[in-house]
């Protein structure tokens, strides 16, 4: 098969665990006959350097005529003080609309290999740890209006949190297919004690629950799942929610599984053309320096090869391959035990990559 994919490399760390995923499409070319193409992409802060504008049209248009999206990390300090219209982490949001990709899933699964680096307690972790965060991406308080005016001498700001009837089904219906594919449990996360918004997404869930009865479907609210989540992870299957919540409760679901740099994300609409990257940031204070963990990357292109690209055989190969890497004690720096425990070896970003190429050429 040829696929087109659209790179973009980004700030920070991002062109250095980019340049690792993709070695291992290479691979992953080379033993199953396929051959994708890149495309690169300036956006970030990079582009705003380049061009005055962090994702410029011509850039977003290859992004739609391509098959897929990879994607690394954009931003860092150097444009903190750009007006906000300007600054990176804004446009990955038009990134986001102008995709129409409206699902963002995120895996906490944690690897046996790394079970001590989890910061739960053993006994919490052997329960096990295996869910997905199904969020919603387009809609909600960051693509309400916002406005800062003067009230009575003093600053006001306001973010107008909305959700119509059909954003939280189309999302709602992701949520309850996912569940379908795996384990038939999906835990709804609002905060309907207090918001209006939250209230129409319980109704409208529990509307979608009778065209699901094999799916078990559960409500909570988001401050008990964020204690639920460190609790007992175990209990979770999916989880779907807003685009506020879904953020937070993924950043603090990915650090229960031992390292933010080993979840890798994808963001999915009504098309196979998707977005995939890990869920780190662009990290500019380890920039350069050959430490970055590539895994969370590496991982966003095997769910690009699975989900985009119909390559279930492809996408287990990679999979396999950063097991085995694992299992080989081969470590970046934020996954090395302390204690440098005997069989892990400490290497950097492009040795790790090197290493499971290799491990998806040979097949393991």
């Amino acid at each position: 098969m040829e696929k087109k994919i659209a790179v973009i490399r980004g700030d920070g760390i991002g062109p250095e665990i980019v340049a690792e995923a993709i070695k291992v499409l290479d691979a992953v070319c080379r033993r199953f006959g396929h051959t994708f193409t890149y495309d690169e992409v300036d956006m970030g802060g990079c582009a705003y350097d380049k061009w005055g504008d962090p994702l410029p049209p011509a850039m977003l248009e290859k992004c739609l005529a391509s098959d897929s999206v990879l994607f690394g990390a954009i931003g860092g300090p150097k444009w903190n003080d750009l007006p906000g219209d300007k600054r990176p982490e804004k446009d990955l949001l038009r990134l986001r609309a102008g995709m129409g990709v409206y699902s963002n899933n995120r895996p906490a699964k944690i690897w046996p290999q790394l079970a001590s680096a989890s910061p739960l307690r053993p006994d919490t972790v052997a329960r096990g740890i295996d869910f997905i965060i199904v969020r919603e991406l387009i809609g909600g308080i960051y693509f309400g209006e916002h406005r800062t005016e003067t009230v009575d001498g003093q600053a006001v700001a306001t973010d107008v949190l909305v959700y119509s009837e059909k954003e939280i089904e189309r999302i709602g219906r992701i949520g309850f297919e996912t569940a379908r594919k795996r384990r038939g449990k999906l835990t709804s996360v609002e905060k309907s004690n207090v918001l209006d918004s939250s209230r129409l997404w319980r109704s409208v869930m529990h509307r979608l629950a009778a065209e699901y009865p094999d799916v078990e479907l559960s409500d909570m609210l988001v401050d008990n799942c964020a204690m639920q989540i460190v609790k007992d992870p175990s209990q979770f299957d999916v989880i779907v929610t807003e685009n506020m919540f879904g953020d937070i409760l993924s950043d603090e679901a990915s650090m229960i599984t031992g390292s933010i740099g080993m979840i890798p994300s994808s963001s999915l609409g009504d098309t196979s053309c998707g977005l995939y990257e890990p869920i780190h940031g662009s990290a500019p204070d380890i920039a350069g320096m050959d430490i970055a963990n590539p895994i969370g990357t590496i991982l966003a292109a095997a769910m690009m090869l699975r989900f985009s690209f119909d390559m279930p055989a492809e996408a287990d190969a990679v999979e396999n391959a950063v097991s085995a890497a694992l299992t080989d004690g081969w470590r970046c720096a934020d996954i090395m035990p302390e204690s440098g425990a005997e069989n892990c070896r400490k290497i950097g970003c492009r040795e790790m990559g090197d290493r499971i190429a290799a491990y998806v050429e040979k097949g393991v």
